[in-house]
């Protein structure tokens, strides 16, 4: 996500302004100190979602103060308690069942509050856009949890490596394709299922990028001059 963050998320955050600011999938935080500096001059807030984040969440909450918010639990037990975001960056657990179902939700707030967030999600491409993959596998119920094996991945080939290659060191589906398999089929099926109006835009490089808009939104006016100026 940090590789397309000069290029097209600062813009979108520039032109659409978010008050409150939801991140999946923290980690290292390469994104979340800039989310949180944003946040620091305009008097906006984020909240960051992951079980096991790999920064100094209670240095960052004293220097940020009431701009930072850190939950420390799977996606799908946290959303529920935000009542209300502008933007949402889902980069977590990357796999039909978590994507569709944080989807979803966010899908249920737009609904309490009349207003359907910018949406921005990581990993719609190769290798996790038809390929599921789980970091606690025993999380995903187990009809929507597609056999899977602690091995790695090309480009190119459906079934797993016996050896190496990508990501091999976590949990991946056997297969690529198929019905309920990786992230952008979860963002297509919830697209086709929605009553809401929606736009997905698509960046290809760097794993993908993906940004849902409402057909209405303001951001849908200077999203594609983003994406044509970006070079990605």
């Amino acid at each position: 996500m940090h590789r397309f963050w000069e290029k097209v998320i600062k813009p979108l955050i520039i032109a659409t302004r978010p008050r409150t600011i939801v991140e999946i999938g923290s980690l290292r935080g390469q994104v979340t100190y800039k989310l949180l500096d944003y946040c620091k001059h305009v008097g906006a807030r984020c909240i960051a979602i992951d079980p096991v984040p790999q920064m100094d969440t209670e240095l960052l909450a004293e220097y940020y103060g009431s701009s930072f918010q850190m939950i420390r639990k799977l996606s799908l037990e946290a959303i529920p308690a935000i009542n209300q975001y502008d933007m949402i960056l889902i980069d977590g657990d990357h796999n039909w069942y978590t994507v569709f179902h944080e989807l979803k939700l966010v899908e249920q707030m737009a609904a309490r509050t009349g207003q359907f967030p910018v949406v921005i999600l990581h990993d719609t491409e190769w290798p996790y856009g038809r390929r599921d993959m789980y970091y606690f596998p025993e999380s995903i119920p187990q009809k929507f949890r597609k056999p899977f094996a602690t091995r790695g991945i090309e480009p190119g080939r459906s079934e797993l490596l016996p050896l190496g290659g990508f990501n091999h060191m976590v949990s991946n589906a056997l297969y690529e394709h198929g019905e309920r398999n990786g992230v952008l089929t979860a963002v297509e099926d919830f697209i086709e299922g929605t009553s809401y109006d929606l736009r997905l835009y698509r960046l290809h490089s760097s794993n993908g990028l993906g940004i849902i808009l409402e057909a209405d939104s303001p951001a849908a006016d200077v999203l594609p001059y983003i994406l044509n100026t970006s070079g990605l």
